[in-house]
This record gives C-alpha cells, structure tokens and sequence, in this order.
C-alpha cells in the first residue's frame, strides 16, 4: 500500500516518493512551510519534522524570566544551600593537613636562597643586638669627678685624651656585657673582651686595658668580671 503525503495526504507512488522528515513527499509537495519554494534534499532544512528554506527557518530564541517573588525566594534558597555546602565540606577537610610538595631542584633552588637570605639578616640582627637589654646601666661618674683630686701616679706609656691611670696591676677581667663609650677617656666593650691591669677607682668604675683594641680608660665596673 502506498504511503500519504505529508502535506496533502494523498498517496505518494513510488516514482515520485520523497522520504524525509519521518514522512513521505510527493515532489512538489516537498516545499517551504511558509513560502512554499520547492525544495530538495540538500536545500532543505527541517523543524518540527516541517521542511524550510534558509531564510524562513525558525530561530531560537531565549526566554526572559522575570523576577517574580517565587523565582526571587528559588535563588536565595539555592544561595542558602551552596553556602551548608560549602560549610559542610570546609568542616570535612579542616583536619587533613596540607598537601605535600614536591622536592623539585627548583624548589631545592629556592630554598637554599631563602636560607641564605635568613642567614644575612640573622646576622645583622646579632650585630645590632650586642649591646645586650640586660646588661645594668653603669654607674654615675658625677660622684667621682666631683671629689677633690688625689695624686695618682699616671703610666709611662701613652693614655687616652682625658683619663687617669692607677696604679698598674696585674687583675685580669673579662667583660660579661658589651658596653659603648659614652665619653672620650672610657673603654668600649664586647662580651667576652679580655681586660688587663684592671685597677678599680671608683665604687662604680675601674680603669683597665681591652687586649682586643688595645685601648685603656675607664670602664663600668658592673659590666666584668675577674678571670
């Protein structure tokens, strides 16, 4: 039995048959939906199982949602439930630690320079910090260059600009905190300096030598101590 035409239902023969689209066309049946130009198999194009030409084939087109109250309440509701989610997996992954890097030779590269870098600034930390917090203050010199001066035998060798030499001696001292000269006849120190011929003249200064820098005057008595 000969099947319809899908446009004007009639039977299509075989000499005319044209299968396309799911249906069965007679040849001049087989044209635009809307302009009814004839067609053939490589000009046509088809939808909703309808035949078109190129300039008549419908075209898609997006369709605007309003903002209704039910679509505004549908988006804060979908914000609320990433928002659990995201909670939920921050929670899961607080305890997993981090992720474990790769030793690459450019991260090896990296590192060295970056312990280079801690070395040089730990360094200049070390030389700005020698002059310890916790060394105690030296004493006052007011009191002692204020008292009426005795003869003291002054040594052979030459001084600094303005001090006094005691009576030599043999005392060595070590110093236990740095300390800066604060005036021209005053000794300055480094933990650990060597001192020699160290001869106390006050309660709160002694006069010595730093075997170091060569350099006698007088230093804080509380900053040393015997060797």
């Amino acid at each position: 039995m000969n099947p319809p035409c899908g446009r004007c239902s009639k039977a299509v023969y075989p000499t005319e048959k044209i299968n396309c689209l799911d249906k069965y066309w007679h040849k001049g049946c087989f044209s635009c939906e809307v302009c009814k130009m004839a067609l053939s198999m490589t000009t046509y194009k088809g939808f909703d199982k309808k035949p078109y030409c190129n300039m008549h084939y419908p075209k898609t087109s997006f369709t605007v949602v309003t903002e209704t109250p039910e679509n505004i309440r549908l988006k804060q509701q979908t914000m609320l439930n990433s928002q659990a989610l995201y909670k939920e997996e921050f929670e899961k992954n607080k305890g997993r630690g981090f992720s474990v890097v790769v030793d690459t030779p450019e991260m090896q590269r990296l590192k060295k320079i970056q312990d280079q870098i801690s070395n040089i600034k730990y360094h200049e930390e070390f030389e700005k910090s020698k002059i310890r917090s916790d060394a105690p203050p030296p004493e006052n010199r007011q009191d002692y260059e204020q008292r009426p001066s005795n003869p003291v035998s002054q040594p052979a060798g030459p001084v600094g600009s303005a001090a006094v030499a005691p009576p030599s001696g043999v005392t060595r001292y070590r110093a236990m905190y740095s300390y800066t000269a604060a005036e021209a006849d005053e000794v300055s120190l480094q933990e650990g300096d060597l001192l020699s011929d160290v001869e106390p003249i006050d309660e709160g200064w002694m006069f010595g030598c730093n075997q170091r820098t060569g350099q006698r005057g007088m230093l804080p008595a509380n900053y040393v101590r015997p060797v």
